[in-house]
């Protein structure tokens, strides 16, 4: 009888111990970078008859769709998103965040962080949108409290309750945010690790037992903080565009990626996946099972009628803008950011000589461009300007200014120094080569050799010599780390719209042909 006794209490041990795990469906997107209408294989615009033939991924009617039909899969799901939400096609730039709040409304988004580049216009634009948006909008290791726009407008970390357990949300965003994007001299980033454990330990105070960061620092940063923080079950990443999946070829590790007790997912970018994460967790917390994957937003994913309707109205003041043919290319020029992050690229070598075209007149010989200005890749046959604005959405500037030669030099190495984390730094150039080893530890002379034009060859750089340099506004001003440029003798910051230039070089070209010619080289 005892032994009858003893099995009947483990059984019913046992049965409350079962009905203690929570399963929660977590839905998210990152890096959506406007693409409101569907997107072509090279992340550029897509147009309606390929569309209809089922050659367009993305678009937010796609998302819509995919996200009603994952909801309905699941009892209890959150829909998040890893910032960057804003910049990258004509609809920001017409809109600003006006859209995005209305479409991510109507989804039903939970919570999202702030991503760098929801600060391309200002705390204004970004107080604009959180102002709109039905849902907190998270950022756990910036100080907002000197910037009166955002002080009382965005949380470190918010508590949900949902399929009635507590939910804690926290966000992050790029510790150089400043250098990304113009927060302005109010706001001020701080590190990741110790924000997230920040919150952390704020949350579990409360008896919360289920932390979701949603993180826009990158791959890298995500298992980091995973590493070297305690509490945290789960990473929504984004920043680093980074598709994690257990089915597609070109993932780069599996969907999660655990590090520890932590789970790491991230979907790509542009709205071409919507990841779908299925956690279960037990009573104390911890992650018990996990399962799921990006789903692709592919043509047999149906557009929802109602969103696909307001899309193509907001879309109609665009029209005439970006359906205008403005140049030919020859062939598909590769403008992708794994490749462009990393090496010389042909979209890189494009816009630098176009910058470089532009103002030699001016005596100006050398032309520094950011690969994180490079925003997609344009097919073969006509280019439209809406295709352009796609590669270039920043509304940047051409800017000219003179420094040494060493301070080339600098840039160069300040330019290699991310290359690992595939940061947007790496410069593409005109005008003068170099060779560059990524053996050699970042800032300490991965820079090997530097040549510049010189007659029709190349002659080494002289670091005491004054070069006149053509870059972007953007990166004159300091951007993506070229602080050694905003000392820069005689700038002007003010030339011509780089999309302008671009398109303008590509139209005296005839039928552009894309290349490269070893002018970067590693080692």
């Amino acid at each position: 009888m005892k032994h009858l006794l003893t099995s009947a209490a483990m059984l019913a041990v046992t049965a409350t111990m079962a009905t203690a795990d929570y399963t929660l469906t977590i839905l998210h997107t990152n890096d959506f970078h406007a693409r409101f209408e569907p997107i072509s294989r090279f992340d550029s615009g897509c147009s309606a008859e390929d569309n209809a033939e089922g050659k367009c991924f993305g678009g937010s009617a796609r998302l819509a769709t995919a996200i009603a039909e994952a909801r309905a899969r699941s009892n209890n799901s959150i829909l998040v998103d890893g910032g960057d939400q804003f910049q990258g096609t004509l609809f920001y730039t017409y809109y600003k965040g006006a859209l995005a709040a209305e479409m991510m409304n109507k989804m039903g988004y939970t919570a999202m962080t702030v991503g760098n580049h929801e600060f391309d216009d200002g705390p204004e634009v970004l107080r604009g949108f959180v102002d709109t948006v039905n849902f907190p909008v998270l950022m756990s290791n910036a100080d907002v409290s000197a910037e009166g726009l955002l002080a009382d407008a965005i949380q470190k970390s918010v508590v949900i309750e949902q399929g009635g357990e507590k939910i804690g949300l926290i966000g992050l965003t790029p510790q150089d945010t400043d250098e990304l994007a113009s927060p302005g001299p109010n706001v001020s980033f701080s590190d990741p690790v110790a924000a997230v454990q920040g919150e952390v330990d704020k949350l579990t105070a409360m008896g919360v037992n289920k932390i979701v960061v949603l993180s826009h620092s990158g791959f890298v940063v995500d298992q980091k903080v995973a590493a070297e923080t305690t509490g945290v079950d789960v990473i929504v990443g984004g920043h680093s565009n980074t598709l994690l999946s257990n089915t597609a070829e070109r993932a780069s590790g599996p969907y999660p990626t655990m590090v520890g007790d932590t789970a790491i997912v991230q979907a790509y970018a542009y709205g071409k996946f919507l990841g779908e994460l299925n956690v279960t967790f037990d009573d104390a917390g911890a992650i018990t099972a996990t399962s799921g994957d990006p789903i692709i937003m592919d043509g047999g994913v149906a557009e929802d009628a109602g969103t696909k309707a307001r899309i193509a109205e907001a879309a109609g003041p665009l029209e005439e803008i970006r359906s205008k043919v403005v140049a030919n290319s020859a062939a598909p020029i590769e403008g992708d950011r794994s490749v462009c992050r990393v090496m010389e690229c042909q979209m890189g070598n494009l816009v630098a000589d176009a910058m470089l075209d532009r103002v030699a007149d001016q005596g100006v010989t050398i032309a520094i461009a950011n690969s994180g200005g490079l925003r997609a890749s344009i097919d073969a046959g006509e280019v439209t300007m809406g295709e352009v604005l796609t590669v270039l959405p920043f509304q940047n500037t051409l800017a000219t200014f003179q420094i040494s030669g060493q301070g080339v030099i600098d840039a160069l190495e300040n330019g290699v120094s991310q290359v690992e984390e595939v940061k947007g730094r790496f410069p593409q150039v005109a005008g003068l080569k170099f060779v560059w080893d990524a053996s050699v530890a970042p800032n300490e002379g991965r820079v090997q050799s530097v040549m510049v034009k010189a007659g029709d060859g190349f002659a080494p750089i002289d670091p005491a010599a004054t070069y006149t340099v053509v870059t972007n506004n953007y990166v004159r001003n300091g951007g993506d780390g070229y602080k050694m440029f905003k000392d820069g003798m005689n700038a002007y910051d003010f030339g011509p719209g780089l999309e302008v230039v671009l398109a303008d070089y590509m139209a005296a070209q005839g039928a552009y042909t894309p290349y490269t010619d070893g002018r970067i080289m590693q080692k």
